[in-house]
């Protein structure tokens, strides 16, 4: 019929074309927008406050791209050096020095200068725009101590003072070696540092050029082994100033260091050829490695062979090989148990099966070794049940049935507890700790008496 085809074309006229997948999702954000901000009282303001972000984030610049990287160093290096001109020079500070003197508040402590907070301010005003953020109400509070004039000793307050500036010195010093600017360092960056340091420190004079890399790499691991308990082979600059080893490294300069302050310090010379006097004395075949055999003469050669067979199964090792890096970690961590991260280190070795914790199976396959050990020197065998009863009284773990590293660590018991485990002259000193007191005090009297 001529009306229905009419009709039919018309509604096909009428007909409106179907949307894409796009254009629907584009038109529901439209509407689920206009509705929001309908909801949220209004249109889209100018003065939102995401508006007023700061950008916060900056994309470092490729490998590829060398002229941003160029810049970048460029304008890092004008910003240290900015930064540099800000500091107290040593003519500077003696001027500080001679203002703090000449304004000192009587009277004296001894033979120690005081200033109040009146004469405090006067010098502050003095001292010039470099020492106007030493001169706050803040600091002179830290520094007040019991004094009943209200005063600060002069003494202390400019060692505080030398100490930020030598602070902020180093940091810039320490940044300078920050190829990555992100505010640490890795262990190329940081051996640089050392070897370009080594000239400037008097007490190490005497080292020849050709032990230097030796050097650097035995002081560079103290640093990596406390302060990169991860292993992510980065260190915070933050973290190197607030630790004490830089100043350790520092004290070399003195030229009057004494015997035993050198032979208590890691990163002095005597410190550094004993360690690698050490390693040759051990690397029986002189191939500049050393194996698990060769290893089990270290210290006093009473190391257990499960507790060895551990560290070669754990640590990083070249056809069954330990290198001298290796090596030092293996020293750092037995020479300082007391520490969180040698504690951490011997745990890890300890923990043969990788669940977090001690428990009794774990303590019962070390300590084996040394019942075995005693047998071999005609000692009677102590029995296992009483060393791990006593383990677990001094450790007072939260779970009574398992060791955690924490455990270790909060009791304050960690040295002795893996000594027991994987040392015999460790474990022999312990069980004799009371007949060794005995001793001591008896050769204290004698002593005395004479």
């Amino acid at each position: 019929m001529d009306w229905e085809r009419r009709l039919r074309a018309r509604l096909a006229a009428r007909r409106v074309p179907k949307k894409s997948e796009q254009e629907l999702k584009d038109e529901e954000m439209e509407l689920f927008t206009k509705y929001y901000m309908e909801w949220k009282g209004g249109k889209k303001s100018d003065s939102i406050s995401y508006a007023n972000i700061p950008r916060f984030y900056y994309r470092l610049p490729a490998e590829d791209e060398v002229l941003l990287q160029k810049l970048r160093e460029e304008s890092r290096a004008v910003f240290l050096q900015r930064k540099s001109r800000e500091l107290l020079d040593n003519e500077e500070l003696q001027n500080l020095w001679f203002l703090l003197d000449k304004h000192q508040t009587s009277p004296m402590i001894g033979e120690e200068a005081m200033i109040n907070y009146e004469n405090f301010l006067k010098v502050g005003e003095k001292a010039g725009p470099k020492c106007k953020q030493f001169f706050t109400a803040k600091i002179f509070a830290k520094l007040l101590h019991n004094d009943p004039y209200g005063r600060i000793s002069i003494m202390q307050f400019f060692n505080y003072v030398m100490r930020k500036v030598w602070l902020h010195q180093t940091r810039i010093g320490l940044s300078l070696y920050d190829v990555a600017g992100q505010g640490y360092l890795r262990e190329s960056d940081l051996e640089n540092y050392i070897l370009e340091l080594i000239p400037t420190l008097p007490q190490l004079d005497g080292l020849e050029k050709s032990f230097y890399s030796f050097y650097v790499c035995t002081a560079v691991r103290k640093f990596f082994f406390f302060l990169d308990p991860l292993r992510t082979g980065k260190i915070k600059i933050q973290d190197i100033l607030a630790c004490s080893f830089l100043d350790d490294l520092l004290e070399l300069r003195d030229e009057e260091l004494s015997k035993e302050s050198q032979e208590t310090n890691w990163f002095s010379a005597p410190s550094a050829l004993r360690v690698y006097g050490q390693y040759l004395n051990l690397d029986k075949d002189h191939n500049g490695m050393l194996s698990k055999e060769e290893l089990s003469r270290y210290g006093t050669g009473t190391l257990t062979n499960i507790f060895l067979d551990r560290v070669f199964q754990e640590c990083l090792t070249y056809d069954g090989e330990m290198d001298y890096k290796t090596y030092l970690d293996f020293v750092l961590a037995l020479e300082n148990r007391k520490e969180p991260a040698a504690l951490q280190y011997i745990f890890k070795l300890l923990d043969i099966e990788n669940k977090g914790h001690l428990n009794v199976f774990s303590l019962n396959y070390f300590f084996r070794a040394i019942q075995e050990q005693m047998k071999i020197h005609g000692q009677e065998p102590v029995s296992f049940q009483d060393v791990k009863d006593e383990i677990f009284d001094m450790v007072k773990p939260k779970d009574p049935y398992k060791i955690s590293l924490q455990d270790l660590i909060n009791s304050s018991q960690g040295d002795t507890v893996t000594s027991i485990l994987i040392d015999l002259n460790g474990f022999w000193t312990y069980e004799n700790r009371e007949v060794l007191v005995a001793s001591d005090n008896d050769n204290t009297a004698d002593v005395d008496d004479t």
